[in-house]
């Protein structure tokens, strides 16, 4: 087969794949498309597309907790969740926490304990300590420490105040 040959039969061949049909999925109770590389971790559609930048890069390999965020509910590690894992699901980031102009609980325990220092992990350990109460709303400090988010500051007494406060709050509120 000569050059030219090959040439004209290029075009077909590359005209015969497909895009990937978007992927559709909700974040922060809004709808939201993914056309591109459905191996993209989730990370960068919230961070560069979205501009969500609550969620944050921390190891890359899911095993710090700086990137934790909701999907469906449970805590997952946004660097490692491709936007395949997330089509048609519910994702939660900390900028969707507060609801009606009323921050959650988990929110308001972490100021009212005063958990931050240079708040770079803050997000995650929100989100995680919103999947621990929603499965165990009477955590005990056993239930706490298998969160396993990284704190650089190592303000894990604040961290652990603030779950428990967090878990007073929602009793009171019926949540």
């Amino acid at each position: 087969m000569s050059q030219s040959e090959h040439a004209a039969e290029a075009p077909a061949k590359r005209s015969a794949v497909q895009p990937p049909a978007p992927l559709a999925l909700t974040v922060n109770d809004k709808p939201y498309y993914h056309d591109g590389d459905p191996q993209m971790p989730l990370l960068w559609f919230l961070r560069d597309t979205l501009r969500l930048t609550g969620t944050k890069f921390g190891c890359g390999i899911g095993a710090c907790g700086a990137c934790t965020v909701l999907i469906d509910g449970k805590a997952a590690r946004a660097c490692a969740t491709p936007m395949s894992v997330v089509a048609e699901r519910k994702v939660t980031t900390v900028e969707g926490l507060e609801k009606a102009d009323a921050l959650h609980p988990v929110q308001q325990a972490w100021i009212e304990e005063d958990v931050a220092q240079c708040g770079y992990c803050q997000a995650g350990q929100i989100l995680a300590a919103v999947d621990l109460l929603r499965r165990k709303p009477k955590p005990s400090e056993d239930d706490i420490s298998t969160i396993g988010n990284l704190c650089r500051c190592g303000t894990y007494p604040r961290i652990r105040k603030a779950i428990l406060r967090a878990a007073e709050l929602m009793q009171g509120q019926g949540k």
